[in-house]
This record gives structure tokens, sequence and C-alpha cells, in this order.
């Protein structure tokens, strides 16, 4: 009954957002509230869900002062030199502009944190694809792809959980896939290649377009003047050629003269900012108290004036009101999976259905089965709750658990997408870019990275076949 409960509520749930039905806020309160009870919850729904709200507090409280502090940064001019910088390199090019993209996720990545990647991603470069006409989905789907295969770094979350969960060493699962990671990356360098060679057709077929019905309503005006027969012409209203400024000398959102500017401050701010990512990959204190403490420096330096602070926070206020309605509406579904104990009557079936004569070959399946689970539950959940089981199952066909550790980690680009990470529901924020189209795009590319990290650990044996 749990089974076929948990797997309806990902099918409905799953159906209400890519078709539009409903927006994930409201997919992720109605539809396991309703399954919750369906699923004989009763008045004890309320704690289950309090205890998801809990668990996910802290990142709530992250992402508020995440999105303060960078755009703060991004308000006083901390990014516009490197926004220039990158302007020039692209030098209107949405094809350089989209790898650069993927190149400046993957090095982001490396602090292991993909709020603050994706937060310096698009605060970066989201004006450009404003200017060149690129659709932000783009931007989206590379940044995601780019993060969810860096993110099995061992200061990232997974393989740490995966070693912990099996009492392993984390180096021991990492290095081994390090070749694993590096096809990812290609693969996803690929992906960037092929979706901005599309967007410099689609663009230049715009410009084309436009530029025919100027052309068109240029010569109606000339016939209508000279007497002619002077067909009405259908439009005027042609864009302009992509990467248009519309005269004013700056990128979109960048205006040198915007008066929250603060050049006097700019080496502080740096400053601020580089100590922050240091502090954070230290891991001295947690995250979210380092951008509490963070925000309330650069709004008291940058903006003293108590109005001005009030200013500054409400600029970004729909941003933030979007992101942390999303995170607390994911812990809605988290504590329904977890507390009705549809996560583990889910695995343990899966578990169950498995022919023993697939057993050899756990450790692959695993991996395959690693895209669905951690799309669906948290990395917590499958790695402590999970992982045990599959490794005590693969031991009796002499699979070692780091084989099976390994295996598990290469879901991880396809765990990123999914709408139970806080990260991507920033990402889609910031990027103005709807959850289904967002996953349109994204969902079977990152399938693909996810198995060619998979196939390459097999073929160079780091994987048992």
């Amino acid at each position: 009954m749990l089974v076929a409960l948990g797997f309806l509520m990902v099918a409905v749930f799953m159906f209400l957002i890519m078709s539009k039905r409903a927006t994930p806020v409201v997919g992720l309160i109605a539809v396991p509230v309703a399954f919750g009870i369906a699923a004989g919850a009763g008045l004890g729904i309320g704690d289950m869900i309090t205890d998801g709200i809990k668990s996910l507090a802290p990142t709530a409280a992250l992402l508020f002062f995440a999105i303060i502090f960078f755009g703060i940064m991004i308000d006083v001019g901390l990014f516009d030199p490197l926004v220039k910088l990158i302007l020039r390199l692209v030098r209107n090019d949405p094809m350089r502009l989209v790898v650069g993209t993927a190149v400046l996720a993957m090095v982001v990545s490396l602090d292991g944190d993909g709020s603050t990647t994706f937060i310096i991603v698009t605060s970066a470069l989201l004006p450009l694809y404003m200017k060149l006409k690129v659709s932000p989905v783009v931007l989206t789907v590379v940044a995601g792809l780019a993060n969810g295969a860096m993110n099995i770094v061992p200061w990232g979350g997974p393989t740490v959980r995966a070693a912990a969960a099996l009492n392993i060493s984390p180096s021991d699962v990492f290095v081994p896939m390090i070749p694993s990671l590096v096809v990812g990356l290609v693969v996803v360098l690929l992906f960037a290649i092929q979706l901005g060679y599309s967007e410099r057709r689609r663009i230049g077929t715009l410009v084309l377009t436009d530029e025919r019905l100027l052309v068109s309503a240029g010569s109606g005006r000339s016939r209508a003047k000279s007497g002619g027969n002077g067909d009405t012409p259908r439009t005027g209203g042609g864009s302009g050629a992509a990467g248009s400024d519309d005269g004013q000398g700056f990128v979109d959102g960048l205006d040198p003269q915007r008066p929250t500017l603060r050049p006097k401050l700019l080496w502080f701010n740096a400053l601020v900012t580089v100590a922050l990512l240091v502090v954070l990959v230290m891991d001295v204190l947690p995250i979210p108290v380092l951008f509490m403490v963070a925000a309330s420096i650069a709004l008291t330096v940058n903006f003293p004036r108590v109005k001005e602070q009030q200013e500054a926070i409400t600029r970004h206020s729909s941003s933030i009101v979007s992101v942390v309605a999303m995170v607390f509406a994911a812990a809605v579904l988290t504590g329904v999976f977890q507390g009705t104990g549809m996560v583990e009557a889910m695995a343990q079936w899966l578990l169950e259905i498995i022919p023993s004569a697939l057993g050899p070959h756990l450790a692959v399946i695993t991996g395959i089965l690693s895209l669905p689970f951690t799309f669906f539950m948290s990395n917590d959940a499958f790695y402590f709750g999970v992982m045990p089981v599959l490794a005590e199952t693969a031991a009796t066909y002499g699979i070692e658990p780091v084989e099976m550790a390994r295996a598990s980690i290469t879901g991880q680009t396809f765990h990123m997408q999914s709408p139970l990470v806080p990260a991507i529901l920033l990402l889609v924020t910031l990027a103005g870019v709807p959850l289904a189209d967002h996953h349109k795009k994204v969902l079977w590319r990152a399938a693909l990275v996810s198995l060619s990290m998979l196939v390459i650990g097999v073929v160079l044996g780091q994987i048992p076949w």
C-alpha cells in the first residue's frame, strides 16, 4: 500500500509540475498532504511536516541571507568588472557565453556549495543572457549540469555521506572516480556546445527576421509617400539585433550610473566575499551563520542608513520569498515521505524485486537506482537509509562496500535537479525560469551525464560489472 501510494504521489506531483497545472509550492504542499492522509497519517501529519521543516530550516536561513549578501554585492558593483571581462571574451557570441557558463559553474562548484555557485553564476552571467537574448533556461541547464557533476567532490556532501554510511574512507571513494568525473564534465561541455550552437542559430534567425521586417516596414512607408499602393506593414516592432543595449551603453541590470554603486568600497567588498568563501570551504562555522554575519556586515558598511538597508533588502525580497517558500514547501514532501514510511517501503520493495541472478551486478544496479532514488529523497535518506541495505546484500556476492559507494555517487548530476534540492530552486528563481521548463531540458541530459560517469567507472574497473 505504502509503495503504491509513494510512487503514485511522485507521479502526480511530477505530472502537475511538468504540465504546469500547479506551481512547485502548491504541488509540494497539496500532493504530499493528500497522499499522507490517504496513507493513514491522520493528525500525525502535522508532526511529520514539522519535522521536515525543522530539518530544512537552516537551509532556508542560508538561502535567505545568501540572496541578501550577493544581491548587495551586485547592487554595489562588485561583479561589474567580471561581467565586462566576460562580455569582452564572449564577443556577443551565444556559443562562447554558454560554454563560459559551464566553465564558470565548474570552477565555482569547487567550493562544494551549490547555492553559492548558482548565485555567483547568475549574478555574473544572467545580464549577458538578457543582453544577447539567449534563453535563461540554457543558463539553468548548463549551470545545473556542471554543478551536479562536480557534486561528487569529497567536501560536497554525497561522497562523505556514502563513506560514513559504509565506514570507509572518502578518498577511497572519490580518487578512483576522478576519470569518471572528467568524462562527466566533458559531456557537460558537449551539451553546452550543442545548446550554444542552437541558441546562436535561433538568435541569428531572429535577427534576420527583424531586419527583413524593418526593411519591409521602411519600404511600405516609402511607397506610401510616393503614392504607391503601399500595403500596411504587418509589424514594425522588431526588437533589433541581438545583443543590443538599447543605446544605453551598458548591460541590462548593470547601469554604471545606478545609485547603489559603491566604487570606493570595491576592495572591501571583494575582501569580505573572498573571506566568506574561504571560511566556507574551511567549514569553521555553519554556512547559514556565515551568511548571516556576512550579510549584516555588507549592509552596515555599504548602506549605513537604516532606510537604505531596508531598501536593499526590499530590492531582493521577491527572490527571497520565492526561494524560502519553495524550501519550506519541499519540507512537506520530505516530512511525509519519511514520516509515513514510504521511503523505506519503496526501497525495500525495489530490493525484493531484484532477481537473485542480478545479484553480481548489484553495483551497476545501484548506480542506476541512484538516479531516481536521490531525485525523490534526500541524500541523507538514500545514503544512510538505503545504501547500508544495498551494501549488505551486495557483500554476499563479493562486492566491496567501497565499490558500492562509488556506484552510488554517479547519480548526483540527476539528483541536483530535484525539486527537493534547495539550490536548484534558488537557481531557477534567480534566473526567472519555471521549474517545469528547466526539467524539460535538463533531466534527460542529467541522466546521460550520470550514466556516462557510471559507464566509465565500470570500464575502468572502479565499479564491478
